[in-house]
Parts: C-alpha cells; sequence; structure tokens
C-alpha cells in the first residue's frame, strides 16, 4: 500500500485527491505545523532530507516533489487515468513545471514579504506585477477551456490546483472569473471532496 506522509494545510492535498482520482489503496501518516512559525515538524526530517511534504512510500521507493510525485504515480499505477494524449504531452509537461517552477514564486513572495511589514512595501509592486503577469496568463488559457490540458482531468490540474488555492487564500482571484470557476469546478470533484475529508482541515482556497 502506498503511503502519504502528509503535513495539514500543505501540497500534500494534492497528492491525496490525485490518489482518490485513479482510486488506489493508501495510507496517510499525519504531521501537524507549528501552531506558531507554521513550520513542518522535525519528525518529517526522518522521513526525507529535506523535512518537507508531500513524501510517498511506493514499495520502499520515497518519492519527493509535488510534480515528480504526480507524475511518477500516473505512470506506474495511473494505467492511462490522469494522462495527457499523446498530442497533449508537450503541453502537459510545461504546466507540470509551471506551478512550482514559476507560478508559485511570487506567491511565496507575497506569504513572506507580507509578514515584514512596511519593510517589505518596496518589493510589493514587483510581486504584485509578477502575480498579475502568471494569474492572467492562465485565465487566458482557460478561456473556453474546461481543463489545462485536453479535454480531461490530468496530472496538469491537479499540480496547478495548489497554485490557484493559494492565490484564493491571498484574495487574488477577483479579476480572473474563468480561473474562478475552473477551481470551483476542480473543488466539486468528488475525489476532490473525499481527499479534503480524508486529509483532515484544509482552508486552503476556501
Amino acid at each position: 500500500m502506498l503511503k502519504v506522509h502528509h503535513l495539514n494545510e500543505s501540497r500534500s492535498q494534492r497528492i491525496l485527491w490525485l490518489l482518490e482520482e485513479l482510486g488506489l489503496d493508501y495510507e496517510i501518516i499525519r504531521y501537524q505545523r507549528d501552531p506558531k512559525t507554521r513550520l513542518a515538524p522535525p519528525e518529517l526530517k526522518a522521513i526525507h532530507p529535506l523535512g518537507k511534504s508531500p513524501v510517498v512510500d511506493d514499495d520502499g521507493r520515497m518519492l519527493a516533489e509535488s510534480g515528480a510525485i504526480i507524475e511518477t504515480l500516473i505512470r506506474r499505477h495511473g494505467q492511462g487515468r490522469l494522462a495527457p494524449a499523446p498530442e497533449d504531452q508537450d503541453a502537459y509537461t510545461h504546466w507540470l513545471h509551471f506551478a512550482e517552477g514559476s507560478a508559485m514564486l511570487p506567491v511565496m513572495q507575497l506569504l513572506y514579504v507580507k509578514r515584514l511589514g512596511e519593510a517589505g512595501a518596496p518589493l510589493m509592486p514587483r510581486i504584485d506585477s509578477e502575480l498579475k503577469n502568471h494569474l492572467a496568463y492562465m485565465e487566458g488559457v482557460l478561456q473556453g477551456r474546461e481543463f489545462l490540458v485536453g479535454n480531461a482531468l490530468t496530472g496538469a490540474d491537479i499540480q496547478n490546483s495548489f497554485v490557484l488555492e493559494s492565490a484564493r487564500a491571498f484574495r487574488l482571484l477577483g479579476e480572473y472569473p474563468n480561473l474562478t470557476a475552473y477551481l470551483d469546478r476542480l473543488h466539486a470533484r468528488p475525489a476532490y471532496q473525499r481527499a479534503v475529508e480524508k486529509g483532515g482541515p484544509y482552508a486552503m482556497g476556501r
């Protein structure tokens, strides 16, 4: 059985969703953030040197990094589910890497700079510009489309869900109706809802 080292309110929620969509059996090993620092507990260091989540134990093979986990589990266990059509492979690879390679950087910068208060004010125009750049790009791609790639849910949608949940948590989606509707569609999926029920309280994107 797959084992998911799951940190509350984190990227590992999308791995639970992936597994629910694939209909795979899995065990959740839970970790809680420090309520003051919001950091992962030191116990995760014993699982992976980075001390971060998600980490998946797939029959003794330890998988880390959300995009790599999604790609690997779909390849090993998906039997074609959540994988792109051959003609969509390039777009799929782009979106799988876009989430953490591009879009999450200004989101994380916003998170940390906000904690600086007035000291972080000089950085905000550049961060705001980058946030709008990435969100507007996604908004345009989703015009008239239900999913990022092809005509069905793929791992790329699961990977990018956390980007939009984070953006919604910062109230950044108000001027992006396509992104708002897209995220609502993802959240309405039964597999997504089962994942949240099993993973525990998850306020991101609400």
